[in-house]
């Protein structure tokens, strides 16, 4: 069985979620996908730890041999994105009982958690394939799990961010499926090693330039980088709090993760820095979305949408080591997907408790919440510190990786983006803090989250300030990971 450990990791979650869709409603149904969650994450566990021991891991479907079959393939990368994706879905659904019971129609439970089954097992499928067609089909498994997801909160604007996002990431979608039709015919292969072997030959066609740059366009609109970022910040403001949390902690980083693949895996270093330039495009774009995203979320209302543009932010920083093209560039990049997950997990699990006591999660509502909600407010505090990236928090870690990283290219200026963006962040959390802990409680009731919000939430908060101390496993894995995709062995 443990062989077969890869496609479980697909297949287990695929099947559980028609049965979750005909479980009477109620709580049968989040017992099923919370033990899913579980499993799941035991699986990624053993599959990280055989991935750090013994190198790649090669699943052949059917028993074809790739690239004649489709195989999935476990590396350094991959299997650390599996992991994170597991650990945020084992946490958040616990959380989800109580929250999607309050904010959703109780009939719909079974179909709620189905869904979010789907979107697991889209995730779980674009992470472990080597076949790049493979990605699309999952790509659209995850995005209409996602969009369906966002459709089911109670705001009548939840519709219309659904629709927004279906729109934008279709062309998200059909950008890359173009680009991979092209390479195809140039290459006749769609496993991605066997790409990455071919596409030298034929490197110097326009062909081969009009299909990555299909891709990177296209893959760029499904993470959300600026300029493409604007199905986000009203997706993640409407849709419901668990969703949120799901979709600011996993999708976005696992798109991160198919860019990667995507320009150091198959199209190689080479090519795709020194031939296409994509360094000098990215690194403008990242640039331009740390500032920018970083000052529309100070002037937001609502905390959900505030966010929702840091989102956008830290996914510009995770750009920004990528732009670096080098080790410590995309050291810092892993580690910023990985740290990302846990803190804005923490902070939008956070909002959900919030949500849960008070009914929204506009700004003007959390006044006094610092005496009214006392865990769940420090909960947000720590997470919102690890945000702005200070020391003994994984927010610091990652920053500082990117400060190394353009260190050693001499971009100066970079560090002090870098730094100007964490001084930006602290404004919008102060915001937070100061009406919360400076503002009165008008009715002077205390009235805490219940606990089965707060564990999972503190669970998010206490690995922040783990992993911000002890960083032995996450620095270790991200190094590795990085090597891996530059080409360098592991």
């Amino acid at each position: 069985m443990l062989q077969h450990l890869p496609i479980l990791l697909v297949v287990i979650p695929l099947l559980a979620a028609p049965i979750c869709s005909l479980l009477p409603p109620g709580r049968a149904p989040w017992l099923l996908a919370t033990g899913v969650s579980w499993l799941a994450l035991w699986i990624a566990v053993v599959l990280f730890m055989q991935v750090q021991q013994a190198g790649v891991i090669v699943y052949a479907i059917g028993g074809w041999p790739a690239p004649w079959g489709i195989e999935y393939r476990l590396d350094a990368v991959n299997a650390l994105v599996q992991l994170l994706v597991t650990s945020i879905m084992a946490v958040v659904l616990p959380f989800a009982a109580l929250s999607v019971e309050r904010e959703l129609d109780h009939d719909r439970l079974g179909l709620f958690y189905a869904v979010v089954l789907l979107l697991f097992a889209g995730l779980m499928g674009i992470c472990a394939t080597g076949d790049a067609f493979n990605v699309f089909v999952f790509l659209e498994i995850a995005s209409l799990s996602s969009y369906a997801l966002i459709a089911m909160g109670r705001d009548r604007r939840a519709l219309t961010a659904a629709f927004r996002y279906l729109i934008m990431g279709t062309l998200g979608a059909t950008f890359y499926l173009i680009g991979i039709g092209l390479l195809y015919a140039l290459t006749g292969t769609l496993n991605m090693q066997d790409l990455a072997v071919r596409l030298p030959e034929v490197a110097a066609t326009r062909t081969a330039h009009t299909a990555v740059a299909f891709v990177v366009v296209g893959l760029s609109l499904k993470l959300a980088l600026f300029p493409l970022h604007l199905w986000l910040p009203n997706a993640y403001t409407y849709a419901p709090s668990a969703v949120t949390a799901v979709l600011a902690a996993t999708a976005t980083k696992v798109m991160v993760y198919v860019l990667l693949r995507f320009v150091f895996g198959i199209v190689g270093v080479q090519f795709s820095f020194g031939v296409l330039h994509l360094n000098q495009i990215f690194l403008v774009l990242a640039v331009l979305g740390v500032i920018s995203a970083s000052l529309v979320a100070i002037n937001q209302t609502n905390v959900k949408r505030m966010l929702a543009y840091s989102s956008v932010a830290q996914l510009a920083y995770m750009i920004l080591g990528v732009a670096m093209a080098s080790v410590t560039g995309l050291t810092a990049t892993l580690l910023h997907l990985f740290n990302h997950a846990l803190m804005k997990g923490a902070l939008f699990l956070a909002m959900g408790a919030i949500a849960y006591r008070i009914g929204n999660s506009d700004v003007a509502s959390m006044r006094g919440l610092g005496r009214r909600m006392p865990w769940t407010m420090a909960a947000f505090v720590v997470a919102g510190l690890s945000l702005i990236g200070m020391p003994l928090t994984v927010g610091f870690v990652s920053k500082w990786y990117l400060i190394l990283g353009a260190l050693q290219l001499g971009w100066w200026p970079v560090v002090g983006i870098i730094l100007g963006g964490s001084l930006l962040a602290l404004v919008y959390i102060w915001r937070i803090v100061e009406i919360a802990y400076f503002q009165p409680n008008e009715d002077g009731v205390r009235e805490e989250a219940p606990l089965a919000l707060l564990l999972p939430m503190w669970a998010l908060v206490i690995a922040n300030l783990y992993f911000g101390i002890d960083t032995r496993l996450t620095i270790g894995a991200a190094e590795s990971a990085a090597r891996v995709l530059m080409g360098l062995g592991p």
